[in-house]
């Protein structure tokens, strides 16, 4: 092989594993997914939430990356309503990569008005990076600068946040790795994953007169080093059981995104196109699918449990 293409191919694997360590995932949807970001919200609305997501980015190019993610709260009754516990498991494939995380949550909460609750939370991850030789054509196998067989390793992580919710404003604030892990894969290849930082928050503004209601919201995350805003709003129509939104977000030199969604038979379901505004192209964009469930889950009451819609902010 060419030594060209020798040094082409190395710098596009150290590339590769530079970005993916910068970013956490950036969903579209983030309101839908808020526990992804920050392990505080789990059990502060008195519910089981069951969110998860299926998401394309850069659709198009080869080997682009696909994302799935399943989390689950609820309050933890048995000890006392302050009491929350989360699960969650997500999944990254880009290209020769695979990170797998699964998350176990912890948030006490605490209210703070009538109905206003503030929780902090933690979460502990076991993290896992494997490198896939499959995608890899190599003329010399024998070559010590790429896996033959694929490599993997493994990583203890953790994370912090804290949440203020109230049933027309939330708030939040979390870090995302706090260890700054090292994997070590196959004793060879090293991922450096450095601390992540998310601030969001949104509110619901009921309009007068109507069945209409608008939930503008954003997101800031940051690695001190760079930085990512996104500010979305939804507008949303709810009677009895019907339920259905629609909403614009942008994030400034980055995106533009497009959601839509609704209630159905007691599910959420909804669908975003993220289109990027420079770089990789209109129709290159990112698609995602996100579905959710809620339910009432006080065990102490008596009867079967009420179905509520899922979370809108």
């Amino acid at each position: 092989m060419n030594h060209r293409i020798w040094t082409s191919i190395v710098l596009l694997v150290a590339c590769s594993l530079a970005v993916r360590a910068q970013w956490d995932v950036q969903f579209s949807d983030y309101t839908a997914l808020k526990s992804f970001y920050n392990p505080a919200v789990s059990g502060t609305d008195g519910r089981l939430n069951v969110a998860a997501t299926y998401s394309m980015q850069t659709v198009g190019y080869d080997d682009a990356p696909n994302t799935i993610y399943v989390g689950a709260d609820l309050p933890v009754y048995f000890l006392n309503p302050h009491h929350g516990a989360g699960l969650s498991f997500f999944s990254d494939n880009a290209g020769i990569f695979t990170t797998t995380r699964i998350g176990l949550q912890y948030a006490y909460n605490l209210k703070v008005s009538q109905k206003g609750r503030l929780a902090v939370g933690v979460l502990g991850v076991m993290m896992s990076e494997k490198i896939s030789s499959k995608s890899l054509n190599i003329e010399e196998n024998n070559d010590p600068a790429f896996p033959t067989s694929g490599a993997k390793g493994n990583k203890i992580d953790m994370g912090v946040g804290l949440y203020f919710y109230h049933p027309k404003l939330w708030l939040g604030a979390s870090a995302q790795h706090l260890l700054a892990p090292t994997i070590l894969m196959d004793r060879r290849y090293e991922l450096e994953v450095p601390r992540m930082y998310y601030l969001m928050g949104g509110c619901n503004i009921k309009l007068k007169n109507t069945l209409l209601s608008l939930q503008p919201s954003f997101l800031v995350q940051s690695n001190m080093d760079r930085w990512r805003e996104d500010v979305q709003c939804k507008v949303a129509y709810e009677k009895d059981e019907k339920r259905f939104y629609g909403g614009v977000g942008y994030s400034p030199n980055t995106s533009v995104t497009f959601l839509v969604g609704g209630m159905f038979h007691g599910i959420n379901v909804g669908y975003n196109y993220q289109m990027y505004t420079s770089g990789v192209g209109l129709i290159n964009g990112s698609h995602e699918l996100v579905v959710g469930y809620q339910t009432d889950l006080d065990l102490f009451k008596k009867g079967r449990n009420k179905h509520k819609s899922v979370r809108w902010l």
